[in-house]
């Protein structure tokens, strides 16, 4: 009522003025804003000042690219010229400019000056900013102060500043002020049952949660939101699709807690049907369905959502698609992808962020382009110890491990200390190479970093010893471990024994490697071919007898390359392929060629 009043009075200038901060704005178009009210001696007028700063905010939140902090320091400064500040709304929309911005302890420290040098007059909108504030800051003891301000000014029993504070309280984990605030309300809102609700299940406690969820009179979407959030995090999907299914009125955040708690689960196929079945879906129900994909080692699939998205909707990648496809492309080697992503990167601007930049570098040395993944390396203006092991892991893989060695000297002098994945870059860089008393040397230095060995770290100097024929050395070190060796270490060793012919030690190993991982065709069959070196026929038999008992099946080979933009999976033995005739041929002209010239390696035929 206030502002169409005061507007009805306005000059043809202030409704001018208005009518553009209305529209969409931009930075640029905000500083002739500010130069059009200078000009036309508009400062006077406080509505349009407050309009000024709120839009100011709002631009800046939106804006990709940029540094807020440096962005609303020039809404502030024209605060900060207004000589009066006490009017309520424009100190209210500067508190909560820095409060959106997550500027916390500037707004906090605004107020404290105002109510020093000023004489503003703090209301309910006042402390609901503040109050968020603190509980997003987890600031408990500036909460607290607020909380006695709300009292002494007489909002005590105001329900949106107490609703506030039960979420303040609730935030910060102190659920017995939350709910002592809670039982004093004279009145309650569902905003103020969800807010209780919320901080129950955020500490964990889902019984408090749950009684509290039955006894709210009304349950509205946010309510039943987060108790499926709260039981997805816990893993219980049944508690979770029983709400679900329940839901009087279910909205995209509903539909994307349950796809990532089914993919967190391992059940993409159900994961997929509730996509496939949302009404509407945003950016954030894409990046789950295809992080769930990529999480659960189905790059194929991830890829095709990828382009199913890119070409049936206008929704853009964001930073978090483009973390989650990088992986897919990688473990496919679909590089003309990669490559593609990277032009998308360069062009929308997200090669500032790291974690960005840092998944193009596993993509291009998981691909075999170690050299594009150190361009991109070195091209980026600030890295992090991720970054790093990307690059110390990706020169390993690519068998370069004396740059792989390099590289961590030189993470070391930037002031980076390793961590245990850095560790593991360099043990695998040994490993891939060979250098034995180099892997050596780096395992026992783990400690020397303050680090503990993980089994990670165990299995690849196992792997390297027993590549290196020391199975002697490796049999101790996995009896040396302080824990139990896991199935990769086992049939680590496993392989280790067959290449060396060591049937003993084979079998020393072999029950347990099956009692871990009775399906690991590999293990059966390598104690089959050791058996055979030695013609121990009805040991033979016996392991294929085991083989087949337990249910366990040898894997069909299968290779997977990129052409034109497109995936194609090649499997052992598979004649479905399209073009399987003319690929036989092809195949069959080569090994003819090949035999001509004296070579030896065999060429296995699709058939």
């Amino acid at each position: 009522m206030r502002d169409k009043d005061a507007q009805s009075l306005w000059s043809p200038a202030e409704r001018k003025c208005l009518f553009i901060l209305q529209q969409r704005n931009t930075r640029a178009s905000l500083l002739q804003t500010h130069a059009f009210i200078l000009r036309n001696s508009l400062e006077s007028n406080v509505n349009l000042l407050t309009k000024f700063i709120t839009t100011c905010s709002s631009v800046i939140t939106v804006a990709a690219g940029y540094d807020p902090i440096s962005k609303i320091h020039h809404a502030r400064q024209v605060f900060d010229q207004i000589p009066q500040k006490n009017d309520s709304f424009l100190c209210n929309a500067m508190i909560k400019a820095h409060v959106c911005l997550r500027q916390f302890a500037e707004s906090i420290l605004l107020y404290r000056h105002l109510r020093r040098d000023t004489d503003f007059a703090p209301d309910n909108y006042t402390f609901s900013s503040l109050a968020k504030s603190c509980g997003l800051s987890l600031a408990l003891r500036e909460g607290q102060q607020i909380h006695n301000h709300v009292i002494k000014t007489g909002f005590g029993s105001n329900l949106f500043a107490s609703t506030s504070l039960l979420d303040m309280y609730a935030k910060c984990g102190d659920m017995v002020f939350a709910r002592n605030l809670f039982d004093e309300m004279p009145e309650r809102s569902q905003v103020s049952w969800t807010a209780l609700i919320c901080g129950y299940a955020r500490s964990g406690d889902m019984g408090d949660a749950k009684g509290l969820f039955n006894q709210s009179p009304e349950k509205d979407s946010a309510a039943y939101n987060v108790m499926i959030d709260a039981y997805v995090k816990l893993g219980d999907m049944d508690a979770a699709q029983h709400l679900f299914d329940d839901m009087p009125e279910r909205n995209v955040v509903s539909w994307t807690s349950m796809i990532d708690g089914y993919c967190n689960n391992g059940d993409v196929g159900h994961a997929r049907l509730l996509f496939d079945a949302m009404p509407e879906k945003n950016l954030f129900s894409w990046n789950v369905m295809i992080g769930g994909y990529c999480q659960n080692k189905q790059p194929e699939e991830a890829l095709g959502l990828f382009h199913e998205m890119q070409s049936t909707t206008s929704i853009e990648p964001d930073k978090v698609t483009i973390v989650s496809i990088l992986p897919a492309i990688a473990d496919l080697g679909a590089l003309d992808l990669g490559s593609w992503v990277q032009q998308f990167v360069r062009r929308k601007r997200l090669d500032r962020a790291t974690n960005v930049c840092t998944a193009l570098v596993d993509m291009y040395a998981k691909c075999g382009e170690i050299t594009q993944a150190r361009r991109v390396f070195h091209e980026m203006p600030e890295k992090e110890i991720a970054t790093w092991n990307a690059l110390i892991n990706g020169l390993a893989v690519n068998g370069q491990a004396k740059e792989a060695l390099e590289t961590f000297s030189d993470m070391k002098l930037c002031g980076f200390k390793p961590n245990e994945i850095s560790m593991l870059g360099l043990l695998s860089a040994c490993n891939h190479s060979g250098l034995v008393e180099e892997g050596k040397r780096w395992f026992n230095a783990i400690k020397e970093f303050g680090l503990t060995p993980t089994v990670e770290h165990y299995g690849c100097m196992i792997d390297l010893l027993g590549r290196a024929g020391l199975l002697e050395e490796a049999e101790k070190l996995i009896e040396s471990m302080p824990f139990e060796p896991n199935g990769i270490i086992l049939s680590s060793f496993l392989v280790a024994c067959g290449n060396a012919k060591d049937v003993t030690r084979a079998e020393r190993v072999i029950n347990k490697a099956i009692e871990m991982e009775p399906w690991n065709d590999g293990n059966y069959v390598i104690m089959r071919n050791l058996y055979s070196e030695e013609r121990r026929w009805k040991d033979v038999e016996e392991i294929k007898g085991l083989m087949n008992r337990q249910g366990a099946k040898k894997e069909a080979g299968c290779s997977v390359i990129e052409v034109n933009g497109r995936i194609w999976e090649f499997v052992a033995g598979d004649k479905v392929q399209p073009q399987w005739e003319a690929i036989n041929l092809a195949l069959g002209t080569l090994r003819i060629h090949m035999t001509a010239s004296g070579q030896e390696e065999k060429v296995s035929l699709l058939t």
